[in-house]
């Protein structure tokens, strides 16, 4: 016989699972930024026995992190071998953009036409914080770019087509945060921002996605310098 559990608390069993799911995505975050930031370096191996031990938890919860951060193509399973951090894909930067463009592009048109006054505010003042910022903030304007971009989505209601390209853009992330420091001036794109935003306001489709595909097409600018100056991160593709 199952032993009585009080109405809407969890069983032994599921709060285990809730503990173990809770520590997994701890640990799928704290590896994903250190991965996109550089802080762990492409080709370098992760010890899922180390990092349980960091956490005091089993060995299942890193092992689900490291599943994820593999269906992102940040790390390597490798049976027998171990758990690598990728080195940079051009090839799979380059297809992450062209995701990424053909959803934002019709989000910013669609916006265009539907986007409320309170969001478009909201937006507005996300660039004036993105314009605030002291050089050298880099992680703070990248988090300043993805919620503009994550808010413009979310303000037509494309929750879904946000998901996806979170699910996709890791890549990307990764040489977005390499070209801040030269390759890309912070304050062009904060202008591609503003132009995105204008046109939006304006109600104007074609003008707002003229502006979204010219800004996520930078990176495509930035792409063979960086590859230059960091050979040793990139795969030959």
């Amino acid at each position: 016989m199952m032993p009585n559990t009080p109405p809407g608390k969890p069983t032994p069993r599921a709060a285990r699972q809730n503990e173990s799911s809770s520590i997994s995505a701890q640990v799928y975050r704290q590896l994903h930024s250190a991965i996109i930031r550089g802080e762990i370096s492409p080709g370098e191996q992760l010890s899922e026995s180390e990092i349980a031990r960091q956490y005091s938890t089993s060995r299942q919860p890193v092992r689900e992190a490291f599943i994820k951060l593999a269906d992102e193509r940040l790390v390597s399973i490798q049976p027998q071998r171990g758990t690598f951090v990728v080195k940079i894909s051009i090839a799979d930067v380059l297809d992450a953009r062209f995701v990424r463009e053909t959803i934002e592009v019709a989000v910013a048109q669609e916006a265009a036409t539907s986007t409320p006054l309170t969001a478009v505010k909201e937006l507005r003042d996300l660039i004036e914080r993105q314009r605030a910022l002291e050089p050298g903030h880099n992680d703070e304007f990248l988090a300043l770019d993805e919620e503009f971009h994550r808010t413009l989505a979310l303000s037509v209601g494309r929750a879904h087509a946000w998901r996806v390209i979170e699910s996709i853009k890791a890549q990307m992330d990764r040489i977005r945060y390499l070209s801040l420091d030269d390759a890309t001036p912070i304050h062009l794109l904060i202008e591609q921002h503003r132009r995105i935003l204008d046109g939006i306001e304006a109600g104007d489709p074609l003008a707002a996605a003229a502006a979204m595909r010219s800004h996520l097409r930078e990176i495509t600018v930035s792409l063979p310098d960086i590859a230059d100056r960091f050979p040793e991160l990139f795969t030959a593709d």
